[in-house]
């Protein structure tokens, strides 16, 4: 016996349950709707060099932190680390935040003070031992 189809059930997730305008983070896809370049490539494992660079970077936090789930504090301080300032308007509508810029060279502040001198230290410890 053949299997009708029943109705969905459930609110419609094509419809914005808050009634709220599009932010600009939909990914819905159906006729007339393509994915970019860069977001098609990535799903068919081409990254691009500055997506493979953001994945070895996490990779990277991951290992030398010992984390398997960084947090997105943690995200954010490897982005700001890999040379990202927020320089440009934001292409997307976020009713709940301020958008700002900075200035590119805008130091990346997620570092504490002196944070370098302890490798200096430990450099200078190498070459006493030597």
């Amino acid at each position: 016996m053949a299997q009708q189809d029943s109705p969905p059930r459930g609110p419609d997730r094509r419809q914005n349950p808050n009634g709220q305008p599009p932010n600009g983070f939909e990914r819905r896809r159906g006729p007339g709707r393509r994915l970019s370049d860069y977001t098609r490539a990535a799903e068919e494992g081409r990254l691009t060099k500055e997506q493979y660079l953001f994945v070895v970077a996490i990779d990277e936090f991951k290992k030398a932190n010992g984390v398997q789930y960084p947090s997105w504090t943690d995200v954010l301080e490897v982005v700001r680390l890999l040379g990202y300032r927020k320089t440009m308007r934001s292409e997307i509508e976020l009713p709940r935040a301020e958008d700002w810029r900075e200035p590119p060279n805008a130091p990346s502040e997620v570092r504490p003070e002196r944070w370098a001198d302890r490798f200096d230290d430990e450099d200078d410890d190498i070459a006493d031992a030597a």
